[in-house]
């Protein structure tokens, strides 16, 4: 997506008119304009310079984002682009006008109404106070000529805009008190006293002048509301550092951020911020990474380790190679993923868009007929001229067209703030719409790295003596299980000893020798080729693998040392995390590549409605297409192999601490890699969607009622009638209001579920055609090469759609079509002299 400014709008028809202008430019594929950052996002092929001529033939002006430097540019959108400049102009025209306001009102309201004193000069020549009163109304007008250029320019475009309104209601306030100036004049040269007098009450100069100064006091509350509503996204940008120190050529070099480059060498102390993301090389430190992940407790990074740019370095020296820079950092990604969600339009703010694009040329045809009429029932000009003015003033296309983006921008901010991510407006709407919450098993539900859950000696043998003989045996291994075993007594710091003629077994297990005994470790099967395994450890171990463990059996001689289970451990949040989305009347589905057995073990403790076990990532996406049809589904992941079915998705979630590839092909993104903050991100969602129904809600209804009062439809019957300039007011806190509401977000407890609401919950049905899986155990596979001959030979019969084999752990998971005999696998794979275990 392409991003540009653009200027000169002023209201929702604005957005409205650049955004068809655009959509109509060929090679265009989107585009989305964004009144409340004045910015607009584009796709497609179309050059620049079409688009923003386009852009200028409609009426204003635009630049592409990404011409400032190459500092700014590491930024998806600049600090100085989201600065509050329209406050402090509006205030100086605010307070000029009020100055001119306050002599005027005295001078027509004080004198006529009340009787205050004026000059003799003016008290007693009703031409001269007259022609004062027109000097103060005009200066008013000239400080606020942004109304007439803006609202005129819009007129001759045939693209009215809410300045249209403001002009053309104090225009003809003014225009019709000179004429009635003129003609007073004319009466008092004449002598016609009455006359002079009835014209002194068709003055309507204060009604120009105030109509003009109330708007500018809405518009100046409206932007400085607006400002706040970028605040998260401007406390980012202040978190980026602007200067890093480099190691070159052994000294040490401050150099601003735009000129470090991917490989460099920079250096850290406590207290600094890190300048880019980086790998430590050397050194072990304590770092604070809540701005970019929330996360309030400080990380212990060490060697190899990876830092991002903007986090703060606590307590130790850390000398690191920076790997990411400018915009492809952390921070600047997630700059950007705010930026953009931001540039984006939510579907619902399609409904405000397209009656925002007729508002005001209907509101101009509604002030014309209220004039007509009135006329027609006999009522005077200048009466019917106020209820036409009171029309103009009072409709307001603003609130419409903010009701939405300001609510996206504050949902936006919140998300972030909390280390969740939207990337557009849509998922930001979405999200709160989930039906069903599929998630990956591994590195979502689970950690992702097994470790030790269970330590069994057998008798007469200690824990730390079957931990010490494990570990010291599994040190030469590079098999995922042994690092589980190898971190537990690293943890309670062991130390191992060393043996000899180490060999690794693949399917079966691990053998050495120590002080001339045979040391070896592995599966059942291997162990029961060692040594004799009591029934009782057998029985432990078998409920071990029920529970979704690993169960690994070492010895020592021709003596059993023990059984240590290793298992990829739930995540301690997980629970809480589904029996949240189950009490938002969320079904919440587990999907995985695993087994069955170990993935009803693993959903059984997280507490998920249903288990999918066994599928491949191509079934992954089958699975979630199924699940679509029951309900919107969104889908959680971290791995490659869950990216499809990201897409797939109606909502697609990535685990922050996944890959690359899984958070580009997803909409959200999970920056703490924390479960909970999936219903964190629905709640958000729904508060945001519930913001923006209030929003429009309040905005349609304020037009609704307002006009109506405004034309003067309840003054036969209820009496009640709008003065222009109260009109005028109500226009000006109409859109304050709006955004206002939409600031309420920033109090919202996206951690909290007290206040969560229920929704009517979906049946979940999958087809098992997608779900049948099948475990064979095969021994005598060695190598990948083994692995392929496997895989070829099962994936040939037809009832197979795919095998997974792996030669380590000596099965092969089989995902079934149809049901198909084990005899029939059995020969399949007997065939390529490999043997199945019952």
């Amino acid at each position: 997506m392409e991003q540009y400014n653009v200027t000169g709008m002023s209201c929702a028809a604005c957005s409205a008119r650049v955004e068809k202008a655009v959509s109509k430019v060929p090679g265009v594929t989107s585009c989305s304009v964004s009144l409340l950052t004045n910015s607009m996002g584009v796709e497609g092929s179309a050059s620049a310079e079409a688009i923003i001529k386009a852009v200028e033939d409609a009426g204003y002006g635009a630049s592409r984002k990404g011409t400032e430097s190459a500092a700014q540019q590491s930024a998806a959108v600049s600090e100085d682009a989201l600065a509050d400049k329209e406050t402090p102009l509006l205030k100086k025209r605010l307070i000029a006008s009020l100055g001119f306001l306050i002599v005027l009102m005295y001078v027509s309201m004080g004198h006529m109404m009340w009787g205050w004193p004026l000059p003799a000069v003016l008290a007693e020549n009703h031409v001269a106070m007259g022609l004062t009163q027109l000097l103060l109304a005009a200066i008013v007008m000239v400080i606020n000529q942004k109304f007439f250029v803006s609202g005129f320019k819009g007129l001759l475009h045939g693209a009215p805009n809410m300045d249209t309104l403001v002009a053309l209601g104090s225009g003809a306030s003014f225009v019709y008190s000179t004429y009635a100036l003129f003609a007073m004049t004319h009466a008092q040269l004449h002598g016609d006293m009455d006359a002079v007098m009835a014209y002194m009450h068709e003055f309507y100069f204060e009604s120009a002048a105030m109509i003009l100064t109330l708007i500018t006091v809405g518009k100046m509350l409206e932007a400085r509301s607006k400002g706040k509503t970028t605040d998260a996204l401007k406390g980012l940008m202040k978190l980026a550092p602007k200067t890093a120190v480099l190691v070159r050529g052994g000294q040490e070099v401050t150099v601003p951020i735009a000129e470090v480059r991917k490989g460099d060498v920079f250096v850290v102390r406590p207290g600094e911020n890190i300048p880019v993301d980086g790998v430590v090389l050397e050194g072990n430190s304590a770092v604070n990474e809540s701005a970019l992940t929330g996360e309030s407790l400080p990380i212990d990074k060490a060697p190899g380790d990876a830092v991002s740019a903007a986090t703060v370095n606590q307590s130790g020296f850390l000398r690191c190679e920076a790997t990411r820079v400018g915009e492809d950092t952390t921070l600047s990604q997630i700059i950007k993923m705010v930026s953009d969600a931001s540039a984006t339009k939510a579907p619902i703010a399609k409904v405000a868009d397209k009656v925002s694009g007729v508002f005001v040329p209907v509101v101009i045809s509604i002030a014309v007929v209220t004039f007509i009429v009135w006329m027609l029932v006999g009522q005077t000009f200048g009466y019917a001229l106020a209820r036409g003015i009171s029309v103009l003033v009072i409709s307001c296309p603003c609130a419409l067209g903010l009701a939405t983006p300001v609510a996206i921008m504050v949902g936006s901010g919140v998300g972030a703030r909390n280390g969740i991510l939207f990337k557009t407006a849509v998922s930001l709407e979405e999200a709160g719409k989930a039906q069903i919450v599929v998630l990956d098993k591994t590195g979502t539900i689970t950690s992702g790295e097994p470790k030790v859950t269970d330590i069994l000696p057998a008798e007469g043998i200690s824990e730390t003596e079957l931990l010490e003989a494990a570990a010291s045996l599994e040190k030469q291994s590079e098999h995922p299980l042994s690092r589980a075993v190898l971190a537990l007594a690293a943890e309670r710091g062991m130390a191992l000893f060393e043996v000899e003629d180490f060999r690794a077994l693949p399917g079966s297990g691990l053998t050495a020798r120590r002080n001339g005994r045979a040391l070896y470790g592995g599966n059942l099967s291997f162990m029961q080729s060692k040594t004799l395994v009591p029934d009782a450890v057998r029985l432990t171990a078998e409920k071990l693998a029920e529970a979704g463990k690993t169960p690994l059996f070492f010895g020592y001689g021709n003596k059993l040392l023990g059984v240590i289970a290793v298992a990829d451990v739930i995540k301690p949040e997980s629970p809480q995390a589904v029996r949240e989305l189950q009490n938002m009347g969320i079904r919440v589905v587990m999907l995985t590549g695993d087994n069955a057995r170990t993935a009803q073990a693993i959903g059984k403790e997280a507490g998920v409605d249903h288990v999918i076990a066994g599928v491949l990532p191509d079934g992954k996406e089958s699975v979630i297409r199924q699940l679509k049809e029951q309900g919107k589904v969104m889908m959680v992941g971290d791995g490659i192999n869950d990216a499809p079915a990201l897409t797939r998705a109606d909502i697609g979630v990535a685990i922050g601490a996944g890959t690359d590839i899984a958070i580009d092909a997803a909409d959200i993104v999970l920056m703490k890699s924390r479960l909970t903050d999936v219903p964190a991100a629905i709640r958000l969602s729904r508060a945001a969607l519930r913001n923006i129904h209030e929003n429009l809600f309040w905005a349609f209804i304020y037009n609704i009622i307002g006009i109506p009062l405004a034309a003067g439809v309840w003054i036969s019957v209820l009496g009640w009638q709008l003065n222009p300039m109260f009109g005028a007011a109500a226009m000006s806190l109409s859109s304050f209001c709006v955004v206002t509401n939409a600031l309420r977000l920033n109090f919202l407890k996206v951690k909290s579920a007290k206040r969560d609401h229920k929704i009517k919950p979906v049946t979940v049905q999958v087809k098992e055609s997608v779900t049948m899986t099948k475990t064979m155990k095969i021994e005598g596979m060695m190598c990948p090469h083994c692995e392929a001959r496997v895989k070829k030979c099962l994936e040939a019969l037809p009832q197979v759609d795919a095998a997974a084999v792996s030669h380590v752990e000596g099965t092969a998971v089989l995902t079934l079509n149809a049901d198909v005999a084990d005899d029939v696998l059995r020969a399949a794979v007997e065939d390529q002299g490999y043997t199945v275990l019952d």
